[in-house]
């Protein structure tokens, strides 16, 4: 049986060791997690076909630049971090208008709101994943334009963040519910309060208007794929540590909520009042609580391996 969030024995930290080089004591731990998955094979599911693009970095509205590009970048795999860009919403809380780091303003060309925690999330996770399971993940994420052609239905897991600030457009929507239809899963992250909510889903309702979105229940096999996550809590971000919780307060209760195929199998998964995203993002740094990362990276797992097996 997987360990339960609270194990001791399981460091997020220490599945990104190799990222930071600060954490190789808890290398054994580790593995002694990563040891009772051993039956997720790498044979689960081939994600890509058989020609891997490259893939281009944009510019993150994060303000860091020292997320070096792994030296092993170029390797295929069968599972790959794919991350959905998106337009901006005219109200958009990060709106890059008001609050950018150098960015662009044109969404395509990255500094907005789709690259909130990209891409140093994005390779942290895609790490974790390798560490805990035997599933074949590359070591950077890929970022997909919906009006990219047909090049969307070449990543079956599409993760974003910052939901509060998407703002699709008709054609958008319609590749997205095309994508989702022909079997894609889409994790979404990070938005709070009923404003963001209300923004949210202006491009949700484009997407699906006749598909309810639902409170997932904890006997939902997308929370005991390879974790039992029955005791999941609210997961803050970086930014609400020390009370600095404000601009976001009415966001208090947790949800976790799902949109379900004509199949009962959920293919959009959302974490509503919680950051997923910081809590991979930030798993190496001592400041940031590790409980948070503990759940975060497991529901993660646990998303990934639904998503491939359901």
């Amino acid at each position: 049986m997987a360990p339960s969030v609270a194990d001791p024995n399981f460091s997020p930290m220490s599945a990104l060791c190799s990222v930071t080089g600060r954490y190789m004591n808890l290398r054994k731990a580790l593995w002694r997690v990563s040891g009772g998955l051993a039956f997720l094979g790498g044979a689960l599911f081939a994600t890509l076909h058989a020609s891997q693009p490259g893939f281009r970095v944009y510019q993150s509205l994060e303000p860091y630049d020292d997320v070096a590009l792994p030296p092993d970048y170029q390797e295929k795999a069968e599972w790959i971090f794919a991350r959905l860009m998106y337009p901006e919403h005219p109200n958009a809380l990060f709106n890059s208008r008001r609050f950018h780091f150098g960015g662009s303003l044109d969404w395509r060309e990255g500094g907005t709101s789709w690259t909130q925690d990209y891409p140093r999330a994005d390779r942290h996770f895609a790490l974790a994943l390798r560490r805990l399971t035997r599933i074949s993940a590359r070591s950077v994420e890929e970022p997909v334009n919906l009006d990219d052609g047909d090049d969307v239905y070449d990543w079956p897991w599409l993760c974003a963040g910052e939901m509060g600030d998407w703002k699709l457009t008709n054609s958008q929507a319609k590749k997205l519910r095309e994508y989702l239809l022909r079997g894609g899963f889409l994790m979404l992250d990070d938005f709070w309060g009923p404003e963001e909510w209300g923004r949210f889903m202006e491009s949700m309702r484009l997407v699906f208007p006749d598909r309810p979105i639902v409170e997932i229940e904890d006997k939902d096999s997308i929370f005991h794929t390879v974790y039992d996550l029955d005791d999941r809590y609210q997961i803050l971000g970086q930014w609400a540590l020390h009370g600095r919780m404000t601009y976001r307060s009415d966001g208090t209760v947790a949800h976790w909520r799902g949109i379900y195929d004509d199949h009962g199998h959920i293919m959009v998964a959302m974490s509503f009042n919680s950051d997923i995203g910081d809590s991979w993002e930030w798993a190496d740094d001592p400041r940031y609580p590790e409980k948070f990362s503990a759940l975060g990276i497991r529901i993660g797992v646990n998303y990934v391996v639904y998503s491939m097996t359901h």
